[in-house]
């Protein structure tokens, strides 16, 4: 699911700002940006996050900034000073003329000078990145959270869509043997075969074809499969993969009917669920 969190925290020593965006992905990932002095923290922050986002791409980035009046120092690299020094004295003895270098000189060339604030101290850039990280994390869940809602209101109507359509195959399913019956007599009789309809070849006929075309299992376990799917997005733990899997189980449920009904008004049905639930399918893999 798609999100986005912004926090901030401030200490005697650090300001921390946290900015959290993820989104859809099957599985769970979280990218973390850090300070390189900070890197340690990478798997602290990655265990909280992983505790409120169970699915989908989370990218983390965090900033630190010294706090006003932070004491900050210059640190001068003086193995890097003396080389551009000893530089400049071999290009005099090169040019035949004395070149000296220039204060200029030196700041224009990277790493002579650096000029920061003071070592970071891990537990102390805690203090102000925790409750930071926890401001973006509450954001972000908000967030997802009401797209959440979106979804569910979603899915109920396509939902009850789907059990219409179910309900529409029980009642086509129920008239295929009656239907069969009287086709099977008139291509008899067109063939000249006067067959009584009591005839036992007759009835053996007919009670093999109601046998391979009912449906009944096939559209119970669908209704339990709906009703199933209505319990996994009302419950307290996250559905997604649930959700995915009973998704997969009604498609299966559908192949079935259209495979052993054989009639065009119950495989057009077929077209019109798949649909519905191809939609839903879709949306699922947004779900956590």
């Amino acid at each position: 699911m798609t999100g986005f969190g912004r926090g901030s925290a401030v200490t005697e020593t650090w300001l921390a700002k946290v900015e959290l965006s993820s989104v859809n992905r099957k599985q769970a990932e979280v990218v973390v940006q850090l300070p390189r002095e900070l890197a340690d923290m990478d798997g602290r922050i990655r265990k909280l996050v992983q505790l409120s986002v169970s699915r989908g791409r989370v990218q983390v980035n965090v900033s630190l900034e010294a706090t006003q009046g932070t004491a900050t120092s210059v640190r001068l690299e003086a193995g890097l000073a003396s080389s551009l020094e000893a530089a400049f004295t071999q290009l005099s003895g090169l040019l035949g003329r004395e070149v000296r270098p220039s204060a200029a000189d030196f700041l224009r060339q990277p790493g002579v000078l650096a000029i920061g604030s003071r070592e970071m101290d891990a537990e102390s850039a805690w203090t102000a990145i925790q409750p930071a990280l926890d401001e973006a994390l509450a954001q972000l869940t908000r967030m997802r959270r009401r797209e959440g809602a979106d979804l569910l209101a979603d899915f109920e109507a396509r939902l009850t869509i789907i059990d219409g359509l179910r309900q529409r195959l029980a009642d086509v399913a129920g008239e295929r043997p009656r239907r069969h019956r009287a086709l099977l007599l008139k291509r008899l009789c067109e063939a000249g075969l006067e067959l009584d309809p009591a005839d036992e070849r007759v009835l053996k006929e007919l009670a093999l074809f109601a046998d391979r075309c009912d449906i009944t299992e096939e559209l119970t376990r669908l209704e339990s499969h709906c009703a199933k799917f209505r319990e996994y997005m009302l419950a307290v733990e996250p559905p997604g993969r649930a959700l995915d899997f009973l998704c997969q189980e009604i498609f299966r449920e559908f192949n079935t009917i259209g495979a052993k009904a054989n009639d065009a008004a119950i495989a057009h049905t077929i077209v019109e669920a798949k649909t519905e639930l191809e939609k839903v399918r879709e949306q699922v893999q947004n779900v956590e």
